[in-house]
């Protein structure tokens, strides 16, 4: 998957956020449009570890995923997740955030 530019993520940044009044409407409109459209569950590696990604969450000021293995349960910010290759259907909101939250 080609990667987004940064005109592209601004786009998808403007659409999630176009009525926000300030940073905590900013958030929450970037997980509505994260939870609305990334397609869960999704397997990837972390610290070279198959997880399932079985859904995101907003906790705090930050966006994060629940992996699970087995009856094993992590929360990892979405900013240190890494994706797989080819990424889920709607990956771009993550990457969106991503750039939002620089």
């Amino acid at each position: 998957m080609k990667p987004l530019s940064r005109k592209e993520l601004d786009a998808l940044v403007e659409e999630a956020t176009v009525d926000c009044y300030n940073e905590d409407e900013q958030l929450t409109g970037l997980f509505t449009m994260m939870e609305d459209n990334l397609a869960l569950p999704f397997k990837t590696l972390v610290l070279g570890v198959e997880v399932t990604v079985r859904r995101v969450d907003l906790r705090g000021d930050r966006i994060v995923a629940i992996c699970h293995r087995g009856h094993d349960r992590q929360v990892i910010a979405i900013q240190d997740l890494p994706l797989p290759e080819p990424p889920p259907d709607g990956a771009r909101w993550i990457e969106a955030y991503r750039r939002w939250s620089r």
